[in-house]
C-alpha cells in the first residue's frame, strides 16, 4: 500500500474553496458560571425559552450553550453579526487554533504527504488564516502579478482587509457543574457546541482576476477538489443570490478542465435547506468526475432528486442494499464516473462497468483511504509520509465480516451487471485523538489514489 502512496505523491493537486480557521475552548465550569452571572439569570432563561436559532447578540450565545451543556448534546449554532466577533475573542482564551474547512484540511494534508505540488485557493486569505497552512516547499497559493499566474506560500499572499472566517468550538466535559439560579447543572455527556461563522462577506466564489487563469492551474495539475458550497447563502443583500454563484462555480469548473480532462472531485457536505441542496446537485454534479459523501448525505441527496422513501429508508434503516440502489441512481442521473461513500463501518465505491479500474484497483483504492484515515484518527494529525505506517498497525472494525455479508446479500438481489461496486470495512480507532476531518481526509486518500491508479493504466 505503501507503494499506491508513492505513485500518488507523485500527483499535483488543486483544492478550493473553503478555508477557516478553528479556535477551541475546551470549558470549564467557572467559565460558564462567569457567563450566566454577567447577564443575570432570568435574562438567561428568558432566551433560553425563546430559543433563538442563529446567534445576533451575546445573549443568544450564552442561552444556547446553557442549554447544551444541559443536555449534553452537541449542536452547531451559526453566528450571523460579524461585529460579535470582536465580544468572543475578548471573553474567551482559545487553547487550540488550526486550519478548519474542507479546502483548508485538504491542503494541509496534501502538504504534509508531501505531494508534488499543492495548490490552495480560497477567495478569503485573512493573515491568520495564512498562518495556518503549513511551511512546506511544495504548498502554493494562486495570485496574479502583471499580468501573468505566480504561486506563492499563502503566507506571502494573505491580503491585510481580508474578512476571515473563524469556527469557534467548545467542548464540554461529562461531570461540569455550574447554577442557574437555584438549579445545579451537571452536563449529563461530553460533546462541543460549535459557533459556525456565516457572515454575508464570506463567500465562495473565484476572484475576477484569477478567473482566467483557471485553465493553466488545470494544466499544472493531475486533480482537483472542490468544497465549500454548502456556505452559499439563497440570496444577499446586494442583489446576488445562489443562482450567481453557482453559475459561477460553473464557469470555474468549465475553465478548470478548458485545457485538458482534468479530474474533478467534489466532497459533498450536508445542506440543511432543500432548496440550496438541490440547486448545488443539479448545476454542479453533471459536470464533475467524482463525489465524496457519507450515507446521511447520500440520503439528503436522493431527497432531493425526488426519492424520499428511499431516503428515509437510508435515514431510518442505514441498510446497505438501500445505499447500494441509491448510489446507482445517482452516478446514473448525474452521470458521474465514480461515487465514493464513507461510513464509520465501511467504504464504497460505485462506478459503471467501464471503468477503466477494476473492482481489485478500486478496493486498494479505498484501502488506502481507511489506513490514512486510521493513522490521522491515531496520531491527531499526519505530519509526514511516515505517519501512513500507523494506520497499517489499526485492526479493521468488528463488524467487518457482517457488512461483507451484507453487500453479498445486496448484490444478490439488486442489478449490478452495469456497475462495479466494492466495499471494505474501516480500520476503526477505539479512542481516536482527533475525528476532525476524518471524512475529509478518507476521500482524499480515496480519490488521489484513484488518479495514481489511472495513471498507472495511462487511463489520465
Amino acid at each position: 500500500m505503501m507503494e499506491l502512496l508513492d505513485e500518488a505523491r507523485k500527483l499535483s493537486m488543486f483544492t478550493a474553496y473553503n478555508a477557516n480557521v478553528d479556535a477551541i475552548v475546551y470549558l470549564n465550569g467557572k467559565t460558564i458560571q462567569g457567563l450566566i452571572d454577567e447577564f443575570g439569570t432570568e435574562a438567561v432563561r428568558r432566551r433560553m425559552e425563546e430559543f433563538p436559532r442563529q446567534i445576533e447578540e451575546p445573549i443568544d450565545f450564552v442561552a444556547r450553550i446553557v442549554h447544551a451543556l444541559k443536555t449534553g448534546k452537541p449542536i452547531e449554532v451559526p453566528l450571523v453579526n460579524e461585529e460579535l466577533q470582536g465580544w468572543f475573542d475578548s471573553r474567551f482564551n482559545y487553547d487550540v487554533e488550526r486550519i478548519g474547512g474542507q479546502a483548508g484540511i485538504i491542503a494541509n494534508l496534501l502538504a504534509n504527504l508531501d505531494f508534488r505540488r499543492v495548490i490552495v485557493y480560497t477567495p478569503h486569505l485573512a493573515k491568520r488564516q495564512a498562518e495556518m497552512f503549513v511551511r512546506k516547499p511544495n504548498m502554493f497559493y494562486p495570485v496574479v502579478e502583471n499580468g501573468k499566474l505566480v504561486l506563492k506560500h499563502p503566507i506571502e499572499a494573505y491580503r491585510e482587509n481580508d474578512p476571515i472566517k473563524v469556527n469557534r468550538i467548545f467542548e464540554f466535559r461529562a461531570g461540569t457543574t455550574f447554577r442557574l439560579g437555584n438549579e445545579t447543572i451537571t452536563v449529563p455527556y461530553s460533546g462541543r457546541f460549535i459557533v459556525s461563522a456565516r457572515f454575508e462577506s464570506i463567500r465562495i466564489y473565484t476572484r475576477p482576476e484569477l478567473k482566467p487563469f483557471l485553465p493553466e492551474i488545470g494544466l499544472q495539475t493531475d486533480g482537483a477538489i472542490l468544497s465549500g458550497y454548502q456556505g452559499i447563502r439563497l440570496c444577499y443583500s446586494d442583489g446576488k443570490d445562489v443562482n450567481y454563484y453557482l453559475r459561477e462555480a460553473k464557469k470555474d469548473i468549465l475553465l478548470l478542465k478548458r485545457e485538458k480532462d482534468l479530474k474533478v472531485h467534489l466532497e459533498f457536505a450536508s445542506i440543511q435547506n432543500r432548496e440550496l441542496r438541490k440547486k448545488v446537485i443539479y448545476n454542479l454534479f453533471p459536470l464533475i468526475d467524482s463525489v465524496g459523501m457519507d450515507e446521511s448525505e447520500i440520503a439528503y441527496v436522493l431527497s432531493a432528486l425526488g426519492y424520499p422513501k428511499l431516503a428515509e429508508r437510508i435515514f431510518t434503516y442505514n441498510r446497505i442494499e438501500d445505499t447500494v440502489l441509491g448510489g446507482k441512481i445517482l452516478i446514473d442521473e448525474m452521470n458521474l464516473e465514480v461515487l465514493q461513500i464513507h461510513t464509520i463501518y465501511y467504504l464504497m465505491y460505485i462506478t459503471h462497468a467501464d471503468n477503466p479500474l477494476s473492482e481489485k484497483e478500486l478496493r486498494m483504492s479505498l484501502e488506502l483511504a481507511t489506513t490514512l484515515a486510521a493513522a490521522k484518527a491515531s496520531l491527531g494529525d499526519i505530519k509526514s509520509p511516515r505517519d501512513f505506517e500507523t494506520g497499517l498497525g489499526v485492526p479493521y472494525n468488528e463488524r467487518g465480516e457482517y457488512v461483507k455479508l451484507r453487500f453479498e446479500e445486496a448484490k444478490r438481489r439488486l442489478r449490478t451487471r452495469e456497475y462495479q461496486i466494492v466495499i471494505i470495512p474501516t480500520r476503526l480507532v477505539k479512542n481516536p485523538v482527533s475525528t476532525v476531518g476524518l471524512g475529509d481526509t478518507i476521500s482524499t486518500g480515496a480519490f488521489t489514489s484513484y488518479l495514481a491508479l489511472l495513471r498507472r493504466k495511462g487511463a489520465l
